[in-house]
């Protein structure tokens, strides 16, 4: 296979906003690719530099016969997972969820993508 074949499979790119003290940008990397990553100030700016960052590391590692992981399989995940807390924790975050007029389901997977 070649770097632009590798480039259309489902590689999970993980996205992050940042705001610290040199600025505000967007941060993201390829889960597989060990060290693949970039940033942007916006998010087209960020998944262009991204995919270029992506398709240097491919390059690199073709050239040099290593090996390229491929994509994880999103078949292999339910996306459910149970978790246990202390009650005092569910509770809280009970009340804040109906605050927001929101499901503590709802409320929990936004904390956990921020």
């Amino acid at each position: 296979m070649e770097a632009k074949d590798y480039m259309k499979l489902p590689y999970t790119r993980l996205v992050q906003e940042i705001s610290d003290e040199s600025g505000h940008y967007f941060y993201g990397r390829i889960l597989e690719l060990d060290g693949c990553q970039s940033t942007g100030d916006t998010l087209e700016e960020l998944y262009e530099s991204l995919n270029e960052a992506m398709e240097g590391y491919l390059e690199v590692k073709l050239e040099n016969g290593l090996p390229i992981p491929m994509p994880e399989s999103t078949g292999d995940y339910s996306g459910r997972f149970n978790l246990r807390l202390p009650k005092s924790l569910h509770q809280r975050l009970a009340i804040e969820a109906e605050r927001e007029g929101v499901s503590l389901n709802t409320l929990a997977l936004y904390k956990l993508t921020k």
